[in-house]
């Protein structure tokens, strides 16, 4: 059942994505930011919390996981290093999730040349 709810979960926050962008003058970027900055808000308020526990995967990999994951790591941060933390700890929880999109876009780069439209 979990791979269920992961598809589900996942599901809707690209149903809504996808949504937002047939339905209003929002570009892929100003989702991309609304999703980003909700997921770190509604973890803020405990809200994003319950649906991580049910969705996992589904609401981890998505936009507003990544949101998910620099709050998550700024609260942790405060936590054990104080008001410091607060910077730090989102950087210290996304770190490799940056570096792995900035390594493997590289090495696309690399192997694959892009064409110019004509």
């Amino acid at each position: 059942m979990d791979y269920v709810y992961v598809f589900i979960t996942g599901g809707i926050i690209c149903v809504i994505g996808q949504l937002l962008m047939d339905g209003t003058k929002l570009t892929p970027a100003h989702v991309l930011v609304l999703f980003v900055t909700l997921g770190a808000v509604l973890t803020g308020l405990g809200i994003y919390e319950p649906i991580v526990d049910f969705g996992k995967s589904g609401a981890t990999v998505p936009l507003p996981g990544f949101g998910y994951s620099l709050a998550k790591g700024a609260i942790e941060g405060v936590k054990s290093d104080g008001l410091l933390g607060a910077f730090s700890g989102g950087i210290e929880a996304t770190a490799p999730g940056v570096a792995a999109a900035v390594v493997f876009g590289y090495a696309i780069a690399v192997i694959f040349s892009p064409k110019t439209k004509k």
